[in-house]
This record gives structure tokens, C-alpha cells and sequence, in this order.
């Protein structure tokens, strides 16, 4: 039987791919066959990745890379494409929280850090990805992890929901911009989903996320594997500019 998710001729960068979501996403392309690049900033971290991956039959390969500087972003660029040959997808999933709190009491030097690390780190990502598939004219698929955060009210984390607002944006321009050259831009909104970063999250706040999901359940990063790969593949031509979300029905949920 034809299998429609198959990703064997296709190369992927995945930003922040070495733990958490891009993990996550990491692990579903792999096991359709992608070829993947993991960029990120800790050795040790891509090393374990790197390791993960292989493990599932992967063929990966792991970068050091600050994607909050645009420079260390076309060089690792060339590395990548040194290595592989071609890039096909570009899942730009680097970024955080930034420092949470009261807006009025925030510091120009807090916005423009989590400005820094949401947004122009997609940009920065995009860049020589985007002019390598046009120069290639062969499409392309660029995702972007937004976050429930672009849809809801989130009181003490302005900056975090303001950049991932402004990824949709983003998405969307880059959508119809890059529509003729066959390239599809799309983003993926999580909601709450435990990783090894949220083991500290408090109980109080877990249990708001499960009265508002629609099974009761707090969402797992292997849940996330599917959508990487649906996104990446040849299924999804026909969807461009839009944020596809993963949140078990969070962010539609009354209180």
C-alpha cells in the first residue's frame, strides 16, 4: 500500500529540534523517511537528540546554532546545506516565554529579548531557506510553532503572546508572497503540552488546562509527530497561511 506521508526524498531543518516540540516533530519526520537537520544551541542537548533520532533509523545531523542572530543563521545555513545537498522544509520552532509579568513593569530590554527570540529568530531562520527553494524553483514547506497564546487573552505574558501573534502574521504575508514558487507557510499552535520544561508548572494550572480540554487530558509531545508530518508532506500542498491548532479544544473551551 502507497503510503502518502512518505518524506524519503526530503530534507528538513528543524530549529530547537533537539528537545521538547522540536523533538517531537523531529521523530515524526524522521519516521517517514525525512532527512533532518537539528539546529540548536546546546551540544550536550543535540548530542542526546541526535542519538534519539538515530535510534529510530534516522539519518540526522545536528548543528550549533544561535538562531537569535541572523548571521549565525546564514552560516549554519551553509553548513546544512554542505551536508545534505538540498533543504525541502524548514520547521522554525525555536523560541520561549520570554520573562513573564506585568507589562507597565517590563523593561525595553525584556520586549525586545522575547521579540528577539520568537520573531526575528523565524525570520532569520527563513531567510537563506526561502531564497535557496526559490533558487531551486522545486516548493517548499515552511512551518512555524505558534502557540494558543496568538488566540487567547494571557494576562503576564504579553511579549510571549504578542510575538506568536505576530508569527500568524507573518505566516499568512509569507503565504501569499511565496504562493507562486509553490511554497506553502503554515503554523502549528500548541496548547499546554508536557515537556521537560513544564515539570515545574503548577498543579493549579495544569488542572485549569484539563477543565478546559475537551477529554480532560494534558496533550503529549508524541501527539505532536503527526501534524510535523502532515504539514511536511505533499498532502498539505493545498494549504497555505494557516495555524492549524493543537490544543484538544483549549482555547474554545468556557471556563
Amino acid at each position: 500500500m502507497e503510503n502518502i506521508f512518505d518524506l524519503q526524498d526530503k530534507v528538513a531543518i528543524v530549529t530547537g529540534g533537539n528537545s521538547g516540540l522540536g523533538l517531537a516533530y523531529a521523530k515524526g519526520l524522521v519516521k517517514s523517511g525525512c532527512r533532518v537537520a537539528i539546529w540548536g544551541r546546546n551540544q550536550e542537548k543535540n548530542e542526546d537528540a541526535i542519538n534519539q533520532l538515530r535510534a529510530l533509523g534516522g539519518d540526522v545531523q545536528a548543528f550549533i546554532c544561535d538562531v537569535t542572530q541572523e548571521e549565525d543563521c546564514k552560516n549554519t545555513f551553509s553548513e546544512t546545506l554542505l551536508h545534505f545537498g538540498k533543504i525541502d522544509i524548514c520547521f522554525a520552532n525555536a523560541g520561549g516565554s520570554g520573562k513573564q509579568g506585568l507589562l507597565h513593569k517590563s523593561t525595553t530590554t525584556d520586549w525586545n529579548n522575547v521579540l528577539n527570540l520568537n520573531l526575528n529568530s523565524v525570520i532569520y531562520t527563513y531567510k537563506p531557506v526561502i531564497a535557496h527553494l526559490i533558487e531551486r524553483k522545486s516548493g517548499g514547506k515552511l512551518i512555524v510553532t505558534s502557540s494558543i497564546a496568538a488566540l487567547m487573552g494571557m494576562g503576564y505574558a504579553t511579549g510571549y503572546a504578542t510575538t506568536k501573534a505576530a508569527v500568524m502574521g507573518l505566516t499568512r504575508a509569507l503565504s501569499v508572497e511565496l504562493g507562486q514558487n509553490n511554497i506553502q507557510v503554515n503554523a502549528i499552535l500548541p496548547g499546554y503540552i508536557e515537556t521537560e520544561m513544564s515539570v515545574n508548572t503548577p498543579q493549579a494550572f495544569k488542572d485549569g488546562v484539563k477543565r478546559r480540554v475537551a477529554n480532560g487530558q494534558i496533550g503529549q509531545l508524541n501527539q505532536m509527530e503527526g501534524i510535523a508530518v502532515f504539514l511536511a508532506s505533499n498532502q498539505s500542498d493545498f494549504i497555505t497561511g494557516q495555524g492549524i491548532v493543537m490544543d484538544g479544544g483549549h482555547s474554545i473551551h468556557p471556563m
